[in-house]
């Protein structure tokens, strides 16, 4: 038997009732055809005159602001960080990124037919995702990958060194660096760049991932219930596989992912559209620089810019593993929308 549903709409929704009704028809038909145990979305117009949230659920009782794990939606928040570091001169895109990580940790990191190409990854390869190196939860030659284990709803944990050396032993390029003056190139979405990302941005600015995010977007934005996982962070909605509850904080911690809300979500959004997380506005122009279709049909830019897809069936993470999903998308001009769903 189907359990009944709980739906709780925002009390601030300004959308006519018509409106408020279909788009509640639309998440609970969603939660139900996908079977999930609970969603939450969120949805307003340009000039912020128009918004509707709500929360829907089969078992738990979550609230239109309930903080939810973001998963690979942080990924905007490391590529803002990544172009506020090329603004300031801290790093170059066009720079190898042998110049900003130690040798001996990346040595032989990307090794295809015999040939070490390491030095000749940029970090614009790795915000484009078109470096070639594979994702540390995908297949290995040997062994369980993370991607299974958290499929199964199995906890796991994991270091950068640990993650780079299964790149490194267990996996192999997908294809060579790419040539980033042609007309197009080949994508391929891989977490292991964006895990690069993070240390380079540290290593360019001297300071810390928590403490790029509150000085240079958190604290400046107002996201007040944007930050990464801690004892301090408001515990965010569960994870499932299937009909059994999972609690997965290893993951969580490991991956370097936020816990957000679809508020601090829109209001991110919004601020990096308008190109008001750079001291030039011309900044944001960088995250479309290019487009390609990658070889998991997705199409990419900057990583993370203005949404490349429209679903939130895009975040890596959240579609592939955890089935957790959040994401502030832009289906049409003037509008603007987050949506989260929580079910392994």
């Amino acid at each position: 038997m189907t359990p009944p549903l709980t739906t709780t709409s925002a009390p601030d929704n300004t959308t006519s009732r018509n409106v408020a009704s279909r788009l509640t028809r639309l998440m609970e038909n969603l939660v139900t055809r996908r079977r999930l145990h609970h969603a939450i979305a969120a949805i307003e117009t340009g000039d912020r005159k128009l918004r509707w949230s709500a929360a829907c659920s089969t078992a738990e009782s979550p609230h239109s602001r309930s903080p939810f794990f973001i998963a690979s939606i942080t990924k905007r928040f490391i590529i803002t960080l990544v172009l506020q570091a090329h603004e300031r001169g801290e790093l170059e895109l066009s720079a190898p990124i042998t110049g900003y990580l130690p040798a001996e940790s990346i040595a032989g990191l990307h090794v295809l037919h015999g040939v070490d190409r390491t030095s000749a990854i940029t970090v614009r390869h790795l915000a484009s995702h078109t470096s070639g190196l594979p994702d540390y939860f995908e297949k290995r030659r040997s062994g369980t990958s993370l991607n299974e284990h958290l499929r199964a709803g199995r906890d796991q944990a994991w270091s950068f060194e640990h993650a780079l050396r299964i790149v490194r032993e267990q996996q192999r390029p997908h294809f060579v660096p790419q040539d980033l003056a042609a007309t197009r190139q080949k994508a391929r979405y891989s977490d292991t760049g964006f895990q690069l990302l993070i240390r380079i941005v540290e290593a360019a600015t001297g300071k810390s991932f928590a403490d790029l995010l509150a000085e240079r977007i958190t604290t400046p934005l107002g996201l007040g219930h944007t930050r990464l996982p801690g004892p301090e962070t408001a515990a965010p909605l569960p994870l499932h596989t299937g009909e059994r509850r999972v609690e997965l904080p290893s993951l969580i911690e490991s991956s370097n992912d936020l816990i957000s809300t679809t508020d601090d979500l829109l209001t991110f959004q919004r601020a990096l559209l308008a190109g008001e997380v750079f001291d030039n506005t011309r900044t944001v122009h960088l995250l479309t620089e290019r487009r390609n279709r990658s070889a998991t049909s997705r199409s990419f830019a900057m990583d993370s810019a203005p949404c490349t897809s429209p679903s939130a069936a895009s975040c890596r993470l959240a579609a592939a593993r955890s089935r957790s999903s959040a994401t502030p998308a832009s289906p049409g001009p003037g509008c603007s929308t987050a949506r989260s769903s929580i079910c392994i």
